[in-house]
């Protein structure tokens, strides 16, 4: 691999740490990153489905038991055509043993989405880890934890990344 310094430090000389440094640089900037095979689908998503939070949150504003806001969440991506479902069958696994069981969920956008539908004072670290639990038993790369209990729905919205699913 070539190693291109900057024009301002042609002119000077570098340790050997240095020049390790800028090949580590070059070489990160050069490598395609191990993508999940839906992450960019489900990112692209997220734009159309905080816009149908913020439309759901704009007719009903905030203090309504969570099951209202999923059911109009549900309604409006099914408004804007966007397959959705909010119950799939995962395979558990422990220690050796399966079962199949039914996993409900708020909404999963595309299959690549999930999004968790909260109407609370905070959100708590707990919200987050279960979403984050849910995501992995669903092998989903994205999901949205929206909270309605707010003045302004975007400062209720925390985007999770699955760990890995964007390296």
């Amino acid at each position: 691999m070539e190693i291109v310094l900057a024009p301002f430090l042609s002119n000077r000389k570098l340790s050997a740490s240095s020049l390790k440094f800028f090949y580590r640089r070059k070489q990160r900037e050069t490598e395609l990153p191990d993508l999940h095979p839906s992450f960019e689908k489900a990112s692209s998503l997220t734009e159309e489905a905080i816009a149908s939070a913020i439309e759901v949150h704009r007719h009903k504003g905030p203090g309504l038991n969570e099951s209202i806001y999923e059911w109009c969440l549900l309604r409006e991506l099914e408004l804007r055509k966007l397959p959705t479902i909010n119950q799939k069958t995962v395979q558990i696994e422990y220690k050796g043993f399966v079962k199949a069981e039914s996993l409900r969920f708020d909404v999963l956008l595309a299959g690549c989405l999930l999004i968790e539908a909260k109407s609370v004072e905070h959100l708590l670290p707990i919200h987050k880890a279960q979403l984050l639990t849910y995501m992995k038993l669903l092998d989903v790369p994205l999901g949205l934890l929206i909270n309605f209990n707010v003045t302004k729905l975007t400062d209720g919205v925390s985007r999770l990344i699955l760990p890995g699913a964007n390296r």
